[in-house]
């Protein structure tokens, strides 16, 4: 078996809250108690509303944010209290997409300048190499090298996503983490900015953390799929099994609540109901019992334990199975094969999977 490249294991961050004098100190615990694996030359996408955790949990996993409990292991070797040589080498192999490309580049540096300060740090190139190595970058994502000289206001939203993959490439990482890379840009954007990174992953062999609340972005680009809510990761499974077949209620009413794109499938799931509780004080048992519409008694006292299926996909919930057994799916147009051979999978699944 493949092993993972990237692993997480009970990770978990908490970041100090406001305090009142002589109150006792407060903690918001953003991530708590999460475990995953990212495995060579896939896509995991890690999904969720926002104040999720899932931003935090991806700087956890470069270590550009420290865990207040937990490990992290990268290629086998843990790397959770990294530091000095090793850290800048980390930096090297590990590297992110920020989400706002127009507070990511730095107003005062040109192109050549944000692009090429990686390689001035970690390679010790000289001047003209660096020249040269920018050129090839910009060609790389779709951009001139005549724009070297230019700052980062000259450019639209898309092109300056595009120089901060630049800048992200430059020292040929191993594993690209991009914190919701393109929910910043115009829909049209995305779409050009999803392909390129498709492009790059197959072109370099790339390993990609995808942090996104875009379900169609998702979809697109991922082989797997991490729900989370309210710091936990719920449901865990590919791409096809989390859109086609959800188990966990929350899964289901974020895809139900998703623009679809085939008006012909009517999907019978309540939506969401009520605001994210507050994550200085999650609620008892199940966390997304105060929102859920199959909630009981035991899921207001015991929190569910993650249950690992067959395949590897991963579910916390104390009623999935009983949720999903009656749950249907009214079609106004005929289902594809597709649906019907995948549909017919998972209730297999379902009915050989016991508590």
């Amino acid at each position: 078996m493949t092993k993972p490249i990237l692993e997480a294991r009970d990770l978990s961050k908490r970041f100090s809250g406001p305090t009142r004098l002589f109150a006792p100190k407060r903690y918001v615990t953003a991530v708590d108690r999460v475990s995953l694996s990212v495995f060579p030359g896939e896509t995991l996408a890690i999904v969720g509303e926002s104040g999720s955790g899932k931003s935090t949990l991806g700087r956890l996993l470069l270590r550009l944010l420290s865990a207040t409990e937990g490990r992290v292991f990268y290629q086998g070797e843990e790397i959770t209290d990294a530091r000095g040589s090793r850290l800048n080498q980390l930096r090297r192999e590990l590297q992110i997409i920020f989400q706002d490309p127009f507070a990511s580049l730095n107003p005062r540096m040109t192109v050549e300048q944000i692009v090429g300060e990686p390689l001035w740090l970690h390679q010790q190139m000289s001047k003209a190499e660096r020249q040269g190595r920018v050129a090839e970058l910009l060609a790389t994502v779709g951009l001139p090298a005549a724009w070297a000289r230019r700052y980062p206001h000259e450019f639209s939203g898309g092109q300056r996503q595009r120089i901060g993959i630049a800048r992200a490439l430059a020292c040929g990482p191993k594993l690209l983490l991009g914190d919701e890379p393109v929910s910043a840009l115009d829909v049209s954007v995305q779409a050009q900015v999803v392909n390129l990174l498709e492009n790059l992953k197959h072109q370099f062999g790339l390993t990609m953390v995808v942090v996104a609340h875009g379900l169609a972005v998702i979809r697109h680009m991922s082989d797997r799929v991490a729900v989370m809510y309210l710091g936990q990761i719920v449901e865990m499974a590919t791409v096809d099994e989390i859109f086609d077949a959800p188990l966990h209620p929350y899964t289901q009413a974020l895809i139900a609540s998703a623009p679809q794109a085939q008006p012909g499938i009517n999907r019978q799931t309540p939506l969401l109901q009520g605001d994210l509780p507050n994550p200085a004080s999650p609620p008892q048992g199940c966390r997304f019992h105060t929102r859920c519409p199959y909630v009981t008694e035991e899921c207001r006292l015991c929190e569910p334990i993650t249950q690992v299926l067959e395949g590897g996909r991963q579910v916390s919930c104390h009623r999935w199975q009983e949720i999903n057994r009656d749950r249907s799916i009214i079609q106004i147009a005929p289902p594809s094969a597709a649906f019907l051979r995948r549909r017919a999978l998972f209730e297999h699944a379902a009915s050989q999977t016991s508590l």
